[in-house]
């Protein structure tokens, strides 16, 4: 029921990119936050979309998650598409982005512009942009996964920026990696 209160959990968890989270309730994932400089920013990120969220252990399928998401960054490819997305609260448009970019499989790079255009409208670009930026669940719906028309790397929000993007796109083989990678 939408409006409703909820009883949200989150969890942090540490990987190969520093300390990130998740948070989580009846419909699903609800949040994920990549690591920020410290721990309460990484929780506050969480509660933005989950504001009574207590931290807690993780359900399986979220230790699942985590584990994959662990993987994936010390460079094993993963797939995370299984996960069950709480989307409540997500505007109409921002839902259609998402569904695109989730279906964006791992080492395969779609544009703006090509979102924009399965939309409807290449002109919505720059909303599909920001619909992008809004992405409660960066990594789990691949919005790293979406570049700019000549290849750049931009709109990646996430703590680390596009350098972070580019990392992630390396490690599923969508990008070359370079000789000092370290992956």
């Amino acid at each position: 029921m939408p409006g409703a209160m909820a009883n949200y959990a989150y969890t942090l968890f540490d990987t190969a990119l520093g300390r990130c989270g998740l948070a989580w309730g009846p419909a699903g994932l609800r949040a994920v936050s990549f690591a920020h400089d410290d721990e309460a920013a990484t929780i506050a990120a969480l509660r933005r979309r989950a504001p009574d969220a207590a931290e807690a252990p993780p359900t399986a399928e979220m230790a699942r998650l985590i584990g994959d998401i662990t993987a994936l960054f010390e460079g094993e490819k993963r797939e995370l598409s299984y996960t069950a997305l709480d989307m409540d609260g997500v505007n109409a448009f921002d839902l259609s982005v998402l569904a695109l970019t989730k279906a964006i499989g791992p080492g395969d790079l779609k544009t703006y512009g090509e979102l924009a255009r399965a939309l409807g409208d290449v002109g919505q670009s720059r909303r599909v942009g920001q619909a992008l930026g809004r992405n409660p669940f960066p990594i789990v719906v691949p919005c790293h996964r979406v570049v700019a028309a000549d290849g750049a790397m931009t709109g990646f929000s996430a703590p680390g920026g596009a350098a972070l993007k580019r990392r992630l796109l390396k490690i599923e083989g969508a990008l070359e990696p370079e000789l000092f990678d370290g992956f």
